[in-house]
């Protein structure tokens, strides 16, 4: 079965852009769009970088790095969980190991 797709308009960098997404992901395409045009915004009034192209391309790239640092920042904290729940349930199969050789 199929999601109904609604068009959204998008404003980016003073263009507007007719964009096809579900009903229920409406609002996180208009917040992406509006996080997308806040960074390019950036890149523009930055001087560095002109023509729009290149001003996408720059936001693009300093959001999808921003994307992998905080990923890299999760996977090493849920490695670390891993390891203290290994630890954690490594204790209590001990324990209970403990309390079965008691009870014999």
């Amino acid at each position: 079965m199929t999601e109904e797709t609604i068009p959204v308009t998008v404003r980016i960098l003073d263009r507007e852009f007719r964009v096809a997404c579900r009903r229920d992901e409406e609002e996180a395409l208009l917040a992406a769009a509006g996080m997308l045009n806040d960074r390019m915004k950036e890149v523009r009034e930055s001087g560095k970088v002109i023509g729009a192209d290149r001003i996408a391309v720059m936001a693009a790239l300093n959001l999808t790095h921003e994307l992998l640092r905080q990923k890299d920042e999760f996977d090493e904290e849920s490695e670390a969980v891993t390891k203290r729940l290994k630890i954690m349930q490594d204790k209590i199969e001990k324990s209970l190991q403990n309390i079965q050789q008691m009870e014999f």
